[in-house]
């Protein structure tokens, strides 16, 4: 009998996806743990393995759909089967669900399967209110809280009811989001779901030639995440010259070895997670979070490294940073950034970071500003590490330089104390420890 193939839960936050392409074509036979999809939501891009093995009978959501977790994307069995009679995959089926990575171990890659179909008790038919509840994302529900609303009382423009992000902002700011028709009335034109509504007036033209296409899931959620980031913290920004003589020297004297003897690279970021890490212990301000008039105050250094890929970005995280060493933190560092280009990230491991790091400078930037990174405090910017000129007593010399920069958000850290972290961190930098790497 044919099997249904589901839609995977991809993180207890995530309650949709986009299928963004089919690796095998209807016909063709899959393997169990073969990948079989892409998938992409706000958190994460991966590849979606196949929970048995069988022939493609039949694709049931198109590349570019957005669908609800446990949505029946393919059905598989065997070759000239009959897809009428279609049962869910069994609970024996099932691959094992994402784990979390240990913090002082490597990085497991474990396959995510093909979400199991759990058919629902008779009679268990949850009521709207349930579906707004438990369906809305956590976010939501913070939001909700904090400003009194009500779910259940809001009309959810998501799949099955859910009330999103946009409607819940909406009904603070005024009332429930207008239809499409009555936005366009008013001069109000949403151009993306979830991204921003904008004055008609303000619209960009398309000229002749022009390309248009829409966002991808993974870009419409940054621009809706950073346009928000925005809007909840005041900005601060702290710029800070660093000389990395002396990391350069070491990196170029361990390099080798470590390559050889660790199979690690070793590059300038992890001297810079290093001094930030220990940075972050000694102004625990810089490594918390605000919760209404509530500080959070984490107790790990979640540290989140963002990647550039060619179709967006990622933010994966070294979790309990505080408690790896340099090699440590720069084999974790160098697997995940890898994982994350291969489209091989658990979801676990884009979530709970508790201050970022960002490098502009990779592409030739002086320095930058970046948005902070919800619900986080501050991100530190590094810009490119080059040779320069400077005067060393009174002469003219030649030393390895780069700015850092600190956005943080001055709701809660002041510029003393962000000043003093960066000071921190850049006598961490350059009078770093060869110990560390010995």
């Amino acid at each position: 009998m044919a099997q249904e193939v589901l839609l995977p839960q991809m993180g207890e936050s995530i309650a949709e996806g986009t299928i963004t392409s089919w690796l095998k074509n209807i016909g063709d036979t899959v393997e169990r743990d073969e990948p079989l999809y892409e998938m992409s939501t706000d958190k994460v891009d991966a590849e979606i393995p196949s929970p048995i093995s069988g022939t493609l009978l039949e694709i049931k959501v198109e590349p570019g759909q957005t669908v609800a977790v446990n949505t029946v994307v393919a059905l598989i069995g065997e070759a000239g089967e009959d897809t009428q009679a279609a049962a869910p995959v069994s609970q024996s089926e099932e691959v094992v669900e994402p784990v979390k990575v240990e913090p002082a171990t490597e990085a497991t890659v474990v396959p995510i399967s093909a979400a199991v179909h759990a058919p629902k008790p008779a009679g268990d038919v949850s009521s709207l209110e349930e579906r707004r509840r438990t369906r809305s994302s956590p976010v939501v529900r913070k939001i909700a809280r904090e400003h009194g609303v009500d779910i259940a009382v809001l009309s959810g423009s998501g799949i099955a009811g859910r009330v999103t992000k946009k409607d819940i902002l909406a009904f603070i700011d005024g009332g429930a989001p207008a239809p499409a028709a009555q936005a366009a009335a008013s001069g109000s034109v949403s151009l993306q779901p979830g991204v921003v509504e904008i004055p008609a007036a303000y619209r960009p033209q398309v000229f002749p030639g022009d390309r248009v296409e829409e966002m991808s899931k993974m870009r419409s959620k940054i621009a809706e995440h950073m346009v928000l980031s925005r809007q909840i913290s005041s900005h601060v920004s702290s710029v800070w010259d660093v000389d990395y003589t002396k990391v350069a020297k070491l990196r170029a004297q361990y390099k080798a070895s470590w390559l050889e003897q660790q199979g690690v690279k070793l590059t300038f970021t992890g001297f810079i997670m290093k001094a930030c890490v220990d940075a972050l212990k000694v102004f625990p301000e810089l490594n918390a979070s605000l919760d209404g008039n509530r500080i959070i105050y984490h107790r790990n250094v979640n540290l989140g490294l963002a990647v550039a890929l060619d179709w967006g970005l990622l933010v994966p995280v070294v979790k309990a940073a505080e408690e790896l060493n340099t090699l440590g933190l720069m084999r974790r560092a160098n697997d995940l950034a890898e994982r994350a280009r291969g489209k091989k990230l658990q979801p676990d491991e884009v979530q709970q970071g508790t201050f970022t790091i960002t490098n502009p400078g990779v592409f030739g930037s002086m320095f930058g500003t970046p948005v902070i990174n919800q619900p986080q405090v501050g991100i530190l910017g590094v810009g490119a590490i080059e040779k320069r000129p400077v005067v060393i007593d009174d002469m003219i010399g030649i030393r390895t330089k780069g700015f850092l920069s600190l956005s943080f958000d001055h709701r809660l850290v002041d510029g003393a104390v962000a000043d003093k972290f960066m000071a921190r961190v850049k006598r961490g930098i350059e009078d770093f420890d060869e110990a560390e790497l010995a």
